[in-house]
């Protein structure tokens, strides 16, 4: 049974990072610890996609007859298509980060609400 586990070990890996992801996102009120958390939330997602589509003992997608157990090669596509949307989700959400900062002189969610309840 602990072997059972112990073999799924990669999945324990995504809800360790999920989970962690998840809390630094809810817990912190910096936005940049957000992101942060967002970011690791997102690594989580694509460890289990990777994960998924391996087949252990498959090869790569190529016609032999010496080979009759093939992975499929579009969970990596796909994860590599949300990586670099990932990158650019990222980098717009700094960008915003570094505008709110120079308009309201902190990246604390709490002094923002106080700035903005005051105006």
């Amino acid at each position: 049974m602990l072997t059972g586990f112990l073999g799924l070990y990669n999945y324990w890996i995504v809800i360790l990072l999920m989970m962690s992801g998840l809390y630094i996102l809810i817990a912190c009120g910096n936005l940049i610890k957000k992101v942060i958390g967002l970011s690791i939330f997102q690594t989580s997602v694509f460890i289990l996609f990777i994960s998924m589509g391996k087949v252990h003992g498959g090869t790569a997608p190529i016609l032999d007859p010496g080979f009759s157990l093939y992975s499929n090669p579009l969970p990596h596509v796909l994860i590599l298509t949300a990586i670099v949307v990932g990158v650019a989700t990222t980098a717009l959400a700094l960008a915003l980060i570094v505008r709110i900062h120079l308009a309201y002189g902190t990246v604390e969610e709490d002094e923002i609400q106080e700035k903005e309840d005051v105006a």
